[in-house]
């Protein structure tokens, strides 16, 4: 099941396992039984601490149980954690036999200390570029703490429990039987979920922070960028974001950071969030900001106001809450998000296997995400409301060698329909004639573009008729000692390598700031 170079690079991790641990396999007489059986035989020759039993009685069939011997730690897999998910069970592997974790002593205790029965389980694809972190997250709780049991389902090896419980997006997450959540999720943001005192204990502690120099909005690229060039020029820095990584944690495949051939989104945020931690920046995760108020005068502390209720303050702040993906905004479309409606090809796309799927949007991303869907799905719509396409050329070709892809321009769809549970099909009127038309469809991938991240912002700073924050050449807004960067500001072409660059260069937009201040006005600062 595994080559060579993996299993060496298996057996080498494996080394850190402490406590014997013993894979305990559910089979049935399938293919992806016996695909199961050697990868679990596999894993079981790398280390004598490892021990396989065959005799599993677990309902969903092939499944693996990865138990800590003599104790009621454990994980599951109902699937073959290949692709993206093999890090999840690498991981596993190593927690369930003792290796610590990599994750703040604060959230470990915080997991070992909740009450209650909590039985989790995680529809996932092994496509999914999201799906890890929410699987990690869970196991790790459930090693933590006897009372969490976590299951993560490979949605495509049991299509008939997906169709059952109508699972159209993954990660879908169950708790005790019940829909819990759906989409990426730490394990500091499922904590607090469960932990009815977490937000306000988070606000507390934000309270009595003093004020930062420079504090960033947004973790992001360009929040990243902004936090170490402030950090490194020595200056108090904080740095509060609503989720860490921002939109590259949704990016698949990442092809045009300059040398860096390839990666992908989650591995840039990892590498973003370590060389943060690399400086001293007061990092505050989870939370969102909900109102800038400028200093009463120029020099003055600014205040951003947090949703759970907690005030940061600051003499000068970088803003780079960053997008997201923009909503066709027509009837059904938000009644029907995450039930046939969705926004990720690359981690919903497997789920409909087989189905008639749409595409609205006929720029990169659109086209990009049609031609991936075409080779799961059974037919590809895509809808544009243009005259033409305006994808890269290249793509355009490869679209239309596609067999199963039809392409339909100068359409504006206004509804998404469904029978209440699930999608059924749209609608859209034809820009040229005005005659109406209904599509027969399973699926609906939005594709349209992104949103700025600034209603929170409306009738504090100057913004676009678009929504975003415009911003001088040095990165400077309206409002005297607040700066912005990245995707939620007015500068051109949204790339990750031009939101690092923009970052750093509101940073040091804002340490100039700080430096040419008038001297009675940083003592005021620093005595407010």
């Amino acid at each position: 099941m595994l080559d060579n170079d993996l299993k060496t690079q298996l057996k080498a991790y494996l080394e850190k396992v402490v406590h014997p641990i013993e894979l305990v396999a559910s089979l049935d007489s399938g293919d992806a039984a016996q695909e199961m059986l050697a990868l679990l035989q596999d894993i079981q020759s790398l280390s004598e601490r490892i021990s396989l039993r065959l005799n599993g009685d677990d309902a969903r069939k092939p499944s693996f149980a990865i138990n800590r011997i003599g104790t009621d730690v454990g994980v599951r897999f109902a699937g073959i954690p290949m692709g993206h998910e093999f890090t999840s069970l690498v991981l596993a592997l190593l927690q369930v036999g003792g290796h610590p974790p990599k994750v703040e002593q604060e959230v470990i205790d915080q997991v070992r200390h909740l009450e209650g029965e909590y039985v989790f389980e995680t529809f996932m694809s092994l496509s999914c570029h999201s799906c890890p972190d929410t699987v990690q997250a869970l196991n790790l709780m459930s090693v933590l703490n006897p009372n969490i049991k976590h299951v993560a389902i490979d949605g495509a090896l049991f299509q008939d429990e997906v169709e059952q419980r109508q699972v159209m997006a993954v990660p879908t997450v169950f708790l005790n039987g019940e829909p819990f959540d759906q989409g990426r999720m730490s394990i500091e943001q499922i904590a607090a979920r469960l932990d009815s005192g977490a937000v306000q204990r988070a606000a507390d502690k934000i309270k009595t922070k003093a004020a930062f120099d420079v504090l960033v909005v947004g973790g992001g690229p360009a929040g990243a960028a902004a936090a170490i060039y402030a950090a490194r020029k020595g200056i108090r820095t904080g740095m509060a974001a609503e989720r860490f990584g921002g939109q590259v944690l949704d990016t698949m495949s990442i092809e045009n950071f300059i040398s860096v051939p390839y990666t992908e989104g989650p591995k840039l945020v990892t590498a973003l969030e370590q060389h943060v931690h690399e400086y001293d920046v007061d990092i505050m995760n989870l939370q969102r900001a909900e109102q800038l108020i400028p200093a009463a005068e120029p020099g003055g502390l600014i205040e951003v106001k947090l949703a759970n209720g907690a005030s940061l303050k600051a003499k000068s702040v970088v803003l780079s809450t960053g997008a997201r993906w923009r909503n066709i905004n027509v009837p059904g479309e938000h009644d029907y998000r995450n039930k046939g409606v969705t926004y990720c090809p690359h981690c919903d796309g497997p789920l409909f296997k087989g189905k008639r799927v749409a595409v609205i949007g006929g720029g990169n991303s659109g086209v990009e995400a049609a031609i991936d869907l075409a080779g799961i799905v059974g037919h590809v719509t895509l809808l544009e409301f243009d005259g033409k396409l305006r994808a890269d050329e290249v793509l355009q070709r490869k679209l239309r060698s596609l067999h199963n892809v039809s392409v339909i321009v100068r359409a504006q769809t206004t509804e998404v329909l469904g029978d209440g549970q699930k999608v059924t099909g749209l609608t859209y009127t034809d820009r040229s004639s005005g005659a109406s038309h209904r599509v027969e469809l399973e699926g609906v991938f939005v594709q349209i573009g992104l949103l700025p991240n600034t209603e929170w912002l409306k009738g504090t700073v100057k913004l676009s008729p678009h929504g975003e924050i415009e911003v001088d050449a040095r990165g400077e807004t309206s409002v005297h000692g607040v700066f912005a960067a990245g995707d939620v500001t007015t500068v051109p072409y949204k790339q990750i390598v031009i939101a690092m660059g923009e970052g750093a260069k509101a940073s040091l937009s804002a340490f100039d700031y700080l430096i040419r201040l008038p001297v009675e006005e940083k003592e005021e600062a620093i005595a407010a």
